[in-house]
């Protein structure tokens, strides 16, 4: 088959997904038809000019991720038309390793939301249900993943905002560890709690995107080296992985945490919706059945991350939206009195209701009379949380977690309140405050949905949570929507 018959395969594939699930806010049809029949080539033996697992693949990034030449618009009208003279370090790194970057993905704006609702371009579908959301606040990577457009993409978690909407769209999701990877080029929203993160269409890829851009960054004083001993980020074929030691919630612990997060509010985010419920428990086995030795583990403070969560993040994003003033760059209002008016127009007419929303609760965190109140209070149980992780982990290698309350779920009466969606949050965003790095892989199907678990592991252990997922998709090949093609082949 020629390359020219190839290249227009894969545009007709990539435009009927694309018309669908509208994941890309920007997109470069021809890299990615291109690289598509060089990877058919690849397979067929007629081009083996691969340096590296990633050499001539596409990626796509979240439009807060820097990439010189493209669009920086965090999803916000405030930077609607806004191109990156630079590119972030996760970025450059991945080029230097032959990937190439193929368009920028739809997000809520400045990664503010669980539904990728809350763009300023319109909503992004998920590959499986069109009529339900892709999550967020990556879910345009997520979905251009799942349905095959992209073999990996690069998004950003500061609350699970990676692993959330990988899990709705059935592919895998990596939050690495706070430093690992450097977050120079990354817009900033709450600085202490964000990571880099990887959607990937199965393990094997995301540990080489991640061995490709870890590592420290003189442009990020806070990206710092894997310590000597860390667990290897090496290819699973040819070695054995290590039978884990993983700790699990009670049943009990779990309902009570819900309860807690949701605060008496009767919604899905009070419970676990039994088809996610069952497939926690099907993960279970399957693991034991790969070796894996399964042990009860608690995380009392767990209860209270939601809150300690929202408190901190929205008081960091209050500061690190105020440099968005509409004079040096973004859009502005045609004609201002003064200086006030200015800023006060860009930023009304700039900002949606959700990023105002927190910049208004941030500040009100901050202001004096009620950092000890809300902040300091916040701080305190953020490290409470971080020592119930380390000492959850001293005994075990990994705890086993559901990433949400609930499947993919849809709009409009069918969806989540917006505080249900904050509440839900619960599962994921204990590991940004306590900085560790989290695993988040699909298990299967239930009722035509994909299901999925994530795995928490020690500071710079994202090798033995890779192996684990592995060895899991070797058991269990992960499920692709209708109508998916594989364009990418094995990683």
């Amino acid at each position: 088959m020629s390359r020219t018959v190839l290249q227009d395969g894969f545009s007709a594939y990539a435009g009927a997904w694309e018309a669908r699930i509208s994941a890309f806010l920007q997109r470069d049809a021809d890299a990615l038809a291109s690289a598509a029949a060089l990877v058919a080539e690849r397979a067929a033996g007629r081009d083996q000019s691969a340096a590296s697992p990633l050499a001539g693949l596409p990626f796509a990034v979240k439009d807060n991720i820097a990439v010189a030449g493209m669009r920086l618009s965090c999803g916000s009208r405030l930077l609607d038309g806004l191109v990156s003279p630079y590119s972030a370090t996760s970025v450059a790194r991945l080029v230097a390793a032959g990937a190439v970057p193929a368009g920028k993905t739809n997000m809520d704006e400045f990664g503010m939301g669980s539904s990728t609702d809350c763009s300023a371009f319109g909503r992004t579908n998920n590959p499986w249900d069109e009529t339900r959301v892709a999550g967020g606040s990556s879910g345009g990577s997520a979905a251009a993943v799942a349905a095959g457009l992209v073999p990996f993409a690069l998004g950003s978690d500061t609350g699970g905002s990676v692993r959330q909407p990988a899990c709705f769209c059935g592919v895998v999701g990596l939050k690495p560890t706070y430093g690992a990877v450097s977050r120079y080029g990354l817009v900033a929203y709450a600085s202490s709690l964000e990571t880099v993160g990887v959607v990937a269409d199965g393990a094997a890829r995301a540990r080489s995107v991640l061995a490709a851009m870890r590592g420290a960054d003189p442009l990020d004083q806070t990206s710092v080296e894997a310590p000597a001993g860390a667990p290897t980020l090496s290819p699973l074929s040819g070695r054995e992985a290590e039978s884990l030691t993983i700790g699990v919630l009670s049943a009990a612990s779990v309902a009570k945490a819900l309860a807690a997060s949701a605060d008496g509010e009767a919604s899905a985010a009070g419970m676990l919706e039994p088809e996610v419920e069952r497939a926690f428990e099907d993960a279970k086995d399957v693991l034991r059945s790969l070796g894996h030795r399964l042990v009860e583990t608690e995380l009392p403070s767990l209860k209270y991350g939601v809150p300690a969560y929202y408190t901190i993040a929205t008081a960091e994003a209050s500061a690190n939206l105020a440099r968005f003033d509409g004079i040096r760059y973004g859009n502005r209002p045609a004609y201002s009195e003064n200086h006030d008016e200015l800023v006060d127009g860009t930023r009304d007419a700039g900002f949606g209701d959700e990023v105002k929303l927190r910049i208004l609760l941030g500040t009100f965190v901050l202001r004096s009379g009620f950092q000890d109140r809300y902040y300091l209070r916040a701080q305190r149980i953020r490290a409470g949380i971080r020592r119930d992780f380390e000492r959850a982990l001293s005994s075990c290698d990994a705890i086993l977690m559901p990433v949400f309350p609930t499947r993919a779920f849809g709009r409009g009466d069918a969806g989540l309140s917006p505080f249900a969606q904050k509440a839900a949050d619960l599962f994921t965003c204990c590991a940004n405050l306590a900085g560790l790095p989290a695993l988040a892989f699909p298990t299967g199907v239930s009722g035509g949905l994909p299901v999925g678990v994530q795995l928490v592991g020690r500071a710079f252990g994202e090798g033995l949570l890779l192996d684990a997922a592995e060895g899991y998709e070797a058991a269990v090949p992960i499920a692709r929507p209708e109508g998916y093609r594989a364009y990418w082949g094995k990683a």
